[in-house]
């Protein structure tokens, strides 16, 4: 993916179940529009008002149709509309970035005897 869309939401702490239902739901309808989910990411200690959604995408133009086909989608307005009901949603803020290719995806690989380097 050469570019991802981090979405950042500050949240209403004493709603984060109805939040959860959100994010859960944008599981199968982003995929189904376009978009590579990679996550979202509810706040679990420290901060308890913010919240991220990270979306992958291979370029600008994908993301547009990506948003297109978001527009058109039933679940997907559903969902808006769930959020515009509820209003835990206090603020939203979108930023796109490129990943350094050499650090993205990297498993752990803790070192054992730290005499022993890998």
């Amino acid at each position: 993916m050469s570019m991802t869309c981090f979405i950042r939401y500050e949240i209403d702490p004493f709603q984060l179940g109805a939040f959860r239902e959100y994010a859960n739901n944008w599981g199968k309808i982003i995929p189904r529009c376009g978009g590579h989910l990679i996550g979202y990411f509810l706040p679990w200690e420290g901060t308890n008002h913010e919240a991220w959604g990270l979306i992958a995408f291979e370029s600008l133009a994908a993301y547009e149709t990506y948003r297109q086909r978001l527009r058109d989608d039933a679940e997907g307005k559903a969902n808006f509309e769930f959020a515009q009901r509820q209003r835990f949603i206090l603020r939203e803020h979108r930023t796109f970035a490129e990943v350094a290719e050499q650090t993205f995806g990297k498993p752990a690989r803790p070192v054992l005897d730290p005499m022993v380097q890998a």
